[in-house]
């Protein structure tokens, strides 16, 4: 390493030699570097799993407009949309066809632990507004209490749910009905709930008789091919009569919601304070071992700015020891981020999961911290008269 570190600066590598001189210390703030690193790559990995869980119901359908109510910051909250504003959309001549959307938490008997579901309400003849691999089974759903089960759903056996197939239903308990699961498709467990699950609108409001088929929670419009969605939008708003209504295209839906789950919602908040913290932590840990290490050597530094050595010599040394803890700590935070984001996905059944781009970031967060520390490390040396430190 010495070797390789002299070809790099061009010179005697100073500061690895004097972080390593006391491997014990030189240990201990590798630990904590990586330490930092695990804390931000688990924080960054839940907030990525909360985005990706959030925009996940929204890849089930296939739709260019949703229109919902006024307090409908989210797919999964907000009141109910009287089906009426579907008849009055259908006069725009773009729009093509129109469906209600229904939705609310099941809760699935399972003795022990229910598993609580979100399930949505679809008319089972409007299969152009599902996802085509969804869309296969939309047939099966014509059966009253027949359902489409999320095979990924947390507390249900992978063996369980192989095995369901049209031959080979499943019936389950759940909002005091039995359900039927003639198929199944790839949900994953969020942060509202275990899992997924597709009805009928009509075993929807079965399940849930205070609901009525006039008043769903959301109303999902295709328009013509070619057609303009924000003109369509806007033709929208003045077509129909209620002004309280949220109308826009069927992908800024998706990215309002993300939005708010990541800045209003408490959840979205904390993650993103537990980078922050993470952050501070491995700030506050390579400037505690950069600013003892230069108390220690003030006496050299001493001598080296007797000789005439400029306050640059001093910074390239200090930033030697910030790149190489920024560096040789991030490798084992990687390594065992990777490892706790994994076996959290596998647990939870979270999207969790290292992305490049967080490796990227959070190494280039890292390096650039770590100068950052080492700069500030300097600043009583840069004062110092070398007088006074002997």
């Amino acid at each position: 390493m010495s070797r390789l570190l002299q070809a790099i600066f061009g010179r005697l590598p100073i500061g690895w030699l004097q972080l390593t001189h006391n491997r014990t210390r030189f240990a201990a703030a590798l630990a904590g570097v990586a330490f930092a690193n695990v804390l931000v790559f688990v924080q960054l990995g839940i907030m990525a799993s909360m985005g990706a869980a959030t925009l996940r119901p929204y890849d089930f359908f296939r739709a260019d407009i949703m229109i919902s109510a006024g307090d409908a910051n989210a797919m999964a909250d907000g009141g109910n949309v009287a089906r009426q504003w579907l008849l009055q959309a259908m006069a725009d001549p773009d729009v093509t066809d129109g469906m209600g959307l229904f939705l609310a938490n099941v809760a699935w008997d399972r003795g022990e632990k229910d598993i609580s579901l979100s399930t949505f309400g679809i008319d089972p003849v409007k299969p152009g507004f599902l996802n085509p691999a969804l869309a296969e089974d939309m047939s099966l759903l014509a059966v009253q209490d027949a359902a489409i089960l999320d095979r990924l759903a947390r507390g249900l056996a992978r063996e369980e749910a192989a095995a369901i197939r049209p031959q080979t239903p499943l019936s389950f308990e759940a909002a005091g009905r039995t359900l039927t699961a003639y198929a199944t498709f790839a949900g994953g467990g969020g942060f509202g709930g275990d899992g997924y699950m597709l009805v009928s609108d009509q075993t929807f409001l079965s399940l849930f008789p205070a609901r009525s088929s006039a008043a769903p929670d959301h109303i999902l419009l295709t328009l013509r091919p070619g057609a303009d969605v924000d003109a369509a939008v806007a033709r929208l708003k003045t077509l129909i009569s209620d002004p309280s209504l949220r109308i826009r295209s069927f992908a800024a839906a998706a990215e309002e919601d993300l939005r708010y789950q990541q800045t209003r919602r408490p959840t979205g908040i904390i993650f993103g304070f537990g980078v922050l913290i993470g952050v501070l932590v491995g700030l506050v840990i390579v400037y505690q071992v950069l600013s003892t290490d230069v108390a220690d050597h003030l006496r050299e530094y001493a001598t080296f700015k007797a000789m005439g050595y400029g306050s640059g010599f001093f910074l390239g040394v200090v930033f030697e020891e910030a790149l190489v803890l920024g560096i040789m700590g991030f490798i084992p935070g990687l390594i065992i981020g990777t490892a706790i984001l994994t076996l959290m996905g596998k647990i939870t059944t979270l999207p969790l999961a290292m992305t490049p781009s967080m490796a990227i970031s959070v190494f280039v967060g890292t390096v650039v911290f770590s100068a950052l520390s080492g700069a500030i490390a300097t600043r009583r040396l840069a004062a110092a008269d070398p007088a006074d430190l002997f």
